[in-house]
């Protein structure tokens, strides 16, 4: 596992759940939002996976979940073997993803390793390659899509809206293409820290009573829709 980045401790990442938080290097996107700059293109030292096994290890009675994020986390080639590991010692896993590896995702669900999917849905169909920054391969992202419908334990889908590039009818768009599903969350444009494209770097986030506005329309198509990252 090539492993960039390990937070400790976490109160938010896993629903009802104190996590531990594991970032994994390189990414078959370039989302232009991306703040994980220095980690998509591997510009961070790696940290050695018994390093991390070993803190969990330890912290097994204070910790309850491991969120592997990224990056993209299914690129790795050990994942598979490294969330056994993880599994062994009763953690629950989570794993943010962009859906273009729905066949790794299929086998991870299928020898149940994974207890919640975050699923990152970039954009509208008609958008998506302008806000992943390559070509799209829209049927593998579909087929993630009704994957984690169909069998997943526990998920969300969420977008992250980035003013210029995303308005609320494109929000419109997904929720009807993603209708049905349990949960889904519209998240808050962030330039605190260095974007892959620096022509983003400056625009100012929507307001909160836009969001708000755009989360009402899209409510009907969820059980659970909600903001995150607005205060």
């Amino acid at each position: 596992m090539n492993i960039g980045g390990f937070q400790k401790t976490s109160l938010l990442d896993y629903p009802n759940c104190i996590s531990s938080i594991i970032w994994t290097t390189e990414c078959n996107f370039r989302c232009p939002f991306c703040y994980n700059k220095n980690l998509i293109f591997g510009n961070t030292p790696l940290i050695p996976e018994l390093e991390i096994l070993s803190f969990l290890q330890k912290r097994k009675k204070m910790i309850e979940a491991v969120v592997i994020s990224g990056g993209e986390p299914l690129l790795q080639e050990d994942l598979h073997t490294f969330i056994e590991k993880i599994k062994k010692m009763d953690y629950l896993v989570k794993i943010d993803t962009n859906g273009t590896k729905p066949n790794i995702l299929k086998k991870l669900l299928e020898k149940k390793l994974l207890d919640y999917i975050a699923m990152d849905v970039k954009a509208p169909k008609k958008k998506y390659k302008k806000l992943c920054g390559v070509q799209p391969p829209l049927s593998q992202i579909e087929t993630s899509i009704q994957l984690i419908k169909d069998i997943a334990p526990d998920y969300e889908f969420k977008t992250t809206m980035v003013p210029d590039l995303l308005k609320k009818e494109d929000i419109v768009a997904i929720g009807k293409w993603l209708q049905g599903s349990k949960q889904y969350f519209l998240q808050q444009f962030k330039n605190d820290v260095p974007l892959i494209s620096n022509s983003i770097q400056n625009i100012k986030p929507y307001t909160k009573e836009y969001l708000q506005e755009t989360i009402e329309e899209i409510k009907p198509y969820f059980k659970i829709c909600k903001l995150r990252g607005v205060s």
